[in-house]
């Protein structure tokens, strides 16, 4: 796409007039701007860019200008759009495109330069996800002419030549494209006379054709003509190319098309943490090459796709807590929990044999038994370790690996070697350990240490995590299905990471979510956030490497909490609710903004709000007691929290000593009501800056808002909503503008952002403009006014499920409710009958159908919600197959499939139903080996028409564009 008209040609003294010409409708105040690699576009300066001048054509915004340049020039250039001061708003996404001006160039011609606007739609087909995998076919198609190769020299005066350039991602062995038209040069459409175009790589086909100048204006489409007769036409209307009046005239014409045009690509996909898979090999809970199977069954059931969790390493406490996959010990370093032991040397002893055998038996479970299964694990593995360490260590696989990796394998195996060794992960308590330094690393991880075996046993398991996840990836890759991996929003507190890089994290702060439909008291994760100002010093490396590293697994990824990156829930490092918190960053309330407002009682309104009523009120007879030793009284009848316990971490500290003592009867009871109070605030002051205020969210709720005057309530009300809904906007815009195109740019690998929650304005279009597929839960509509969402109504760049992780499944949130259970069925299903109170098979059905023919790219499952189909697999109850429950900070995350994946495999009549839902929906499903399959099922074809404006094809010719779409 990017690489637009790259010709050959010899330098020369003499000038060419390049023509720039790009349709892209702006904004008042906003201009497009041509900057390049070479002094006369300004030398990657968009100060000093070529603006455009914009004129009408038609229903179009066409934006012009041209530059003079030497016969024989080389050079990459861009399109900006930028405001009066030249200041950038907005830039092409992918890659720079190149012009080199063809050979047969003379002095004093025209060559005009026909673009299209480039969005981050343009990217998708060359993502990983699609170019080595879905599409891998027409990678592997021939070269027949580099682009840098004209076939006609243009001789005759009154003719001009036009070179045809189009991409093609999903071009098949032995098809063809061809450009056919309105002219007899295009074969005045008649596709035996038309233009071949040849393949250029990378998906681009060209072809130059010689044209007179009476034969315009000229109409024409893109065509694929396959072996066996078969033709397909673009869709939409027909592209139109005119000789537009001016001086003069242009020689050559080289067009950018975009993409062939054609029904939207759409799959489907199956998702389930690697820790819940269950099958007859693993021991305890699923491993890495468990995928193998995994992606076998997805591939019987019409799936291209196979999302999981985060893999990476947890064991920072040493416990069940550490079954919080979202909690990185490493954003490097993979679980250890996901070994498969028995592949780990093809020359295991009888005795180690038994070994695994009887924790195979032992740890197979209802649930995942995380602490057991962990220490199982490792203990066998040492023992393999120490007969074939020496081996295996001084091996040349190894020896690539660990040159490639010890960037951060170093420091991870010193992590876990002073985290054993001081029995805690919290850095702070490693006495001189607690600053990194490299001379300090390469001491703790010296050949000549006592521990070095402790060290190396590090490297050797993450080896072998490596070679076993990098064979169940390429088995992935080879089967056509994506491998999607999770990218958690944060890291521990405690971890490898924060102990190498404290300057990237605020250690003082935590990060969170504020109140919405996952808990209305919002979230606390207590991950640290991120320092974004020092990240950028550096180009943000730290990210780059993490992306990196995923890369070389996963070809697609979720970005966890992508409204992280527009701005994050900050909250103090002492708080233990998600309540409190205020966006970072923000624009915040200022004190002289508030005093012009009349707001003048800063401390009464930023601190607790505690009467002696409301302490009776909630503690009834106990409130004499809880007032002496929690509070001061500085007023009559007016309180405040003691020094000792003024903060929510304090609060629970002071409580559980007084349980201990048995002073108390209900510690719970007693921390939410004493909580409650300490979030009685209207304003929250700003740590680093007492004249600046955040307002506490939904302060509306609060006593202390109640107790206000009509005036000060009006002001505060107003206040909020600019706060929360206005004033941030553009603001949480120019940051995701700086921080999400490193992470896509990072890797090839397709990005998908969970967008749920309080979503800003701004979040949507930033995502549509980086080409970022964002996530639709039905339950959870995005739309205000909606209680369910409307599947077939969500738009192309989505992808769409009934549930996720953090949800109740299918089944369980059926059976919650019976009142929203019969408004779904009325509203949803669209009958007056009274609803099955469980979710029966033709439930399921429905439910799933829906998804599949929404316009969606992706429709992807939970494994428990396709299991639903079949009332033999229903027999678990609903509420045990959740995966995670946000309410609950201590959830432990164990949850495994109650059926093997061999049973599964064997299980035809559900992999059929599912793969007939799927391939009945017109979505692309991969190749069994076995079957003769036609080449328009595998590509997903469809006569289904889904809106014109969704279509991916429509979308990678940019925003531009304003055409009806139809099937010609």
């Amino acid at each position: 796409m990017a690489n637009l008209g790259i010709f050959s040609g010899s330098k020369s003294t003499e000038s060419v007039t390049v023509s720039f010409r790009i349709p892209y409708y702006t904004h008042w105040g906003q201009s497009l701007l041509v900057c390049g690699s070479e002094p006369v576009l300004g030398s990657w300066n968009v100060k000093k860019g070529v603006l455009l001048t914009p004129s009408h054509h038609a229903d179009e915004l066409i934006w012009r200008g041209s530059v003079t340049v030497p016969r024989g020039y080389t050079g990459e250039y861009s399109y900006y759009v930028v405001d009066d001061g030249r200041n950038v708003l907005r830039w092409e996404m992918g890659k720079k495109r190149r012009l080199v001006l063809p050979k047969g160039v003379k002095d004093g011609d025209v060559v005009e330069l026909y673009d299209l606007w480039q969005t981050g739609s343009d990217t998708l087909p060359f993502r990983s996800a699609f170019k080595d995998v879905i599409f891998h076919r027409s990678s592997s198609v021939p070269i027949e002419r580099p682009l840098v190769v004209l076939q006609n020299n243009l001789d005759e005066i009154d003719s001009v030549l036009i070179h045809f350039r189009i991409c093609c991602p999903s071009i098949e062995e032995d098809t063809a494209v061809y450009v056919i038209g309105s002219c007899s040069k295009l074969g005045q459409w008649k596709i035996q006379n038309g233009v071949k175009l040849s393949h250029a790589g990378d998906s681009v086909w060209h072809a130059d054709c010689v044209v007179q100048r009476g034969d315009f204006p000229i109409k024409y489409k893109y065509c694929t003509y396959g072996k066996a007769g078969n033709i397909s036409l673009e869709t939409g209307s027909q592209r139109e190319l005119s000789l537009e009046s001016s001086k003069s005239q242009p020689r050559y014409m080289f067009l950018s098309d975009g993409m062939f045009r054609a029904m939207p690509w759409r799959g489907a996909g199956v998702a389930i943490p690697m820790f819940s898979v269950r099958s007859e090999e693993d021991v305890g809970v699923g491993e890495f090459l468990d995928l193998k199977l995994l992606v076998d069954w997805a591939v019987e059931s019409g799936f291209h796709l196979v999302q999981l969790l985060p893999i990476n390493d947890t064991s920072v406490h040493g416990m069940w807590w550490d079954s919080y996959p979202y909690s990185s010990l490493s954003v490097f370093a993979l679980h250890p929990l996901y070994l498969r032991l028995d592949a780990l040397s093809k020359n295991i002893p009888n005795d180690i044999k038994h070994d695994i055998l009887k924790a195979k038996e032992e740890l197979d479970k209802k649930d995942v038994d995380y602490e057991a299964t962990m220490a199982a694990k490792l203990s066998i593995a040492k023992k393999i370790f120490s007969l074939e360490k020496n081996s295996v260590l001084n091996s040349r696989t190894f020896q690539k690996f660990f040159s490639e990796n010890e960037e951060w394998l170093k420091p991870y195996a010193a992590f876990c070697f002073l985290r054993d060794f001081f029995e805690t992960s919290d850095h702070s308590q490693w006495g001189r350990f607690s600053q990194f330094s490299k001379e300090k690393l390469d001491k703790i991880v010296s050949k000549e240490s006592l521990h070095y075996d402790i060290i190396c046993f590090h490297y050797y398991i993450q080896f072998h995590l490596h070679l076993q996840l990098s064979e169940a990836a390429g088995y992935a890759r080879e089967k056509g299905v994506v491998l999607k991996g999770d990218l958690p929003i944060g890291v521990d507190r405690n971890s490898v990471d924060t102990w190498v890089y404290p300057n990237l994290f605020r250690m003082n702060t935590a990060t969170g979510a504020p109140p919405d439909y996952f808990d209305k008291n919002g979230q606390n994760w207590g991950f640290p956030t991120y320092n974004w100002e020092e990240m950028s010093k550096d180009n943000y490396t730290w990210w780059r490497a993490r992306l990196t590293q995923m890369a070389k697994y996963f070809t697609a990824y979720r970005i966890d909490h992508i409204l992280g990156f527009f701005r994050i829930w900050e909250l103090p490092e002492h708080a233990m609710t998600g309540l409190v918190g205020k966006f970072r960053p923000s624009i915040p309330l200022s004190q002289e903004e508030l005093e012009r407002e009349g707001i003048w009682d800063f401390n009464r309104l930023s601190n607790p709000y505690v009467r002696q009523e409301l302490l009776q009120e909630k503690f009834g007879e106990s409130w004499p007691f809880i007032a002496s030793n929690f509070f001061n009284e500085y007023e009559k009848h007016l309180y405040e929290f003691k020094e000792d316990c003024n903060t929510e971490k304090k609060i629970a500290a002071k409580l559980k000593s007084f349980v201990q003592r048995s002073l108390l009867e209900d510690e719970n009871k007693l921390r939410r009501n004493l909580f409650d109070l300490l979030q009685d605030i209207v304003l929250i002051r700003d740590p680093e800056d007492a004249k600046k205020f955040y307002p506490r969210f939904n302060l509306e709720d609060t006593a202390s808002f109640k107790d206000l005057d009509d005036h000060s309530k009006d002001v505060l009300k107003r206040l909020y909503y600019d706060y929360y809904f206005h004033r941030q906007d553009n603001l949480w815009r120019q940051n995701a503008l700086k921080t999400l195109p490193v992470l896509l740019n990072s890797s090839d690998m397709l990005a998908c952002g969970e967008d749920l929650g309080l979503i800003p304005s701004c979040v949507h279009p930033v995502m549509q403009e980086l080409g970022l597929v964002g996530l639709r839960i039905q339950r959870m509509p995005s739309e205000p006014d909606l209680e369910f969402g409307i599947p077939s109504q969500y738009s192309y760049m989505t992808v769409c499920a009934p549930s996720c992780h953090d949800c109740s499944t299918w089944r369980a949130w059926w059976e919650e409710d019976e009142e929203r259970r019969r408004r779904f069925f009325k509203n949803v299903v669209g009958s007056d009958k009274l609803p099955p109170s469980k979710c029966v098979p033709d439930v399921a059905y429905f439910v799933l159908r829906q998804h599949v023919e929404a316009p969606s790219m992706w429709a992807i499952f939970p494994l428990q919600d396709l299991l639903v189909l079949k009332e033999e697999y229903m027999t678990r109850p609903a509420t045990e197959e959740t995966i995670n429950d946000p309410t609950n900070p201590k959830h432990y995350w164990r949850y495994r499939v109650h059926v093997t994946l061999e049973a599964l495999m064997k299980d035809r009549d559900l992999t059929s139903t599912i793969k007939n839902l799927v391939r009945g929906s017109g979505r692309s499903h991969p190749l069994l080996v076995e079957a003769n399959t036609s080449s328009s099922q595998e590509m997903g074809n469809s006569t289904k028409k889904l809106d014109s404006g969704e279509a991916l094809t429509t979308r990678l010719t940019g925003a531009p564009q304003r055409e009806s779409l139809v099937v010609s």
